[in-house]
């Protein structure tokens, strides 16, 4: 489990196309606390597992599965991306509960200056914007952002300095594709209300 609260950034060194449609992504760059083989690591919100670490960088294998669900297949030599360990016991919660699985994909429809802010629109699929709510959470390439507001064909968050200075979404600019995960709570919810079908 995460929390949304990237702990640093790193940049793809390759992405290579492995067996039967996967992939293999190196990447330069640690989080400060550490990587070790077999960790769990969350690249742009997604969760892999690092299967080599050295020269200051890891490596990891990217499944089918994560290819088509999320932007990590579209990166390549030189792209920066957000990197997060797991939450360990005791650790503040200082975000929101970030799984590290990927619900979908959006596009940057637009990305403006409010004050001391950035203010980034995104397009979404229906059947990802149906989980948000307004000034509700959701994790954008891994960070914990809160919904602005709701759009019929997306959402708007607004992007404080810190943020703009710790991750990769402060180089955001309108057709970027980015990684979305919704608040788990809300699929959970849904699944509750309508055992049957999955989906009210």
């Amino acid at each position: 489990m995460f929390t949304g609260l990237v702990e640093s950034t790193g940049t793809v060194r390759a992405l290579e196309p492995g067996a039967e449609g996967g992939a293999r992504m190196a990447v330069e760059g640690l989080p400060a606390s550490g990587v070790v083989p077999g960790d769990s690591i969350a690249v742009n919100g997604v969760c892999l597992t690092a299967t080599t670490v050295e020269d200051g960088g890891f490596a990891a294998d990217v499944m089918p599965e994560t290819l088509r669900n999320s932007s990590l297949g579209g990166l390549a030599a030189g792209d920066a991306v957000n990197l997060e360990l797991p939450l360990r016991a005791g650790d503040r919660m200082g975000g929101h509960v970030v799984q590290g699985h990927v619900d979908g994909t959006g596009v940057v429809e637009s990305a403006r200056r409010e004050a001391n802010a950035l203010v980034l629109r995104v397009s979404a699929d229906p059947a990802v914007v149906r989980y948000l709510v307004a000034k509700g959470s959701v994790a954008l390439d891994g960070v914990s952002l809160t919904v602005a507001e709701l759009h019929d064909d997306g959402f708007s968050v607004s992007l404080v300095p810190e943020t703009l200075d710790r991750t990769t979404l402060g180089a955001a600019e309108p057709g970027r594709r980015v990684n979305i995960e919704v608040d788990v709570l809300a699929k959970y919810v849904e699944r509750l209300v309508n055992p049957i079908g999955g989906r009210a």
